[in-house]
């Protein structure tokens, strides 16, 4: 839901309280508002942190706490469900608000689980596709339960090229070269 109507700068989405703790994205200088996670999303962005935990410190793994400044028709800022930050861009942030603004480098990897619905699917295969990609992360990963599926998209120059990962596959992330993980892992695990 779209909640303003005037348009945003992004001073004005950093400093915007409404006094609640709704969390929203900037789309075109819009407020949307990102409704709670289904109970399934939740669990397969925990279980994706658990398993990058053995390559990665904790500290450079994010899980819908922080935020990311992309380009649209005008700024869009974006929260994606995880995120695998380099120990450059965990020295930017260096304890302030967690945005990776412009001027920061970009994360290794960012994940989003499709939540259900057309708008949901177009805003995580297409629009934060095209964001991502510009903005320069060198992977990213859309995991889709209801298409039973994980799309993994490389990096190569300046486009990101497709591999889509079903059942029994093994997923191969180009962050994590011995990553030893099935689709059908990753998706039992939003199992209830």
């Amino acid at each position: 839901m779209t909640i303003t109507v005037k348009r945003l700068t992004l001073e004005e989405y950093f400093a915007y309280d409404d006094g609640t703790d709704t969390r929203y994205e900037l789309v075109d200088g819009e407020l949307l508002e990102m409704p709670p996670e289904s109970d399934r999303n939740n669990l397969i962005s925990l279980y994706l942190l658990s398993e990058f935990l053995k390559f990665v410190p904790i500290q450079l793994i994010r899980h819908k706490d922080t935020e990311i400044v992309v380009t649209g028709n005008r700024t869009r800022v974006r929260m994606p469900d995880l995120m695998i930050l380099t120990e450059e861009l965990f020295k930017a942030i260096a304890g302030g608000r967690a945005t990776i603004t412009p001027d920061m480098p970009s994360p290794a990897m960012v994940v989003e689980v499709v939540s259900p619905g057309k708008v949901n699917e177009d805003r995580d295969y297409r629009y934060k596709r095209s964001e991502y990609a510009a903005r320069g992360i060198p992977e990213y990963w859309i995991v889709d339960a209801h298409k039973a599926r994980v799309t993994l998209l490389t990096l190569v120059d300046g486009l990101y090229e497709e591999a889509l990962f079903e059942g029994t596959d093994c997923i191969r992330s180009v962050t994590f070269l011995t990553l030893n993980l099935t689709a059908a892992q990753v998706l039992a695990a939003g199992q209830v």
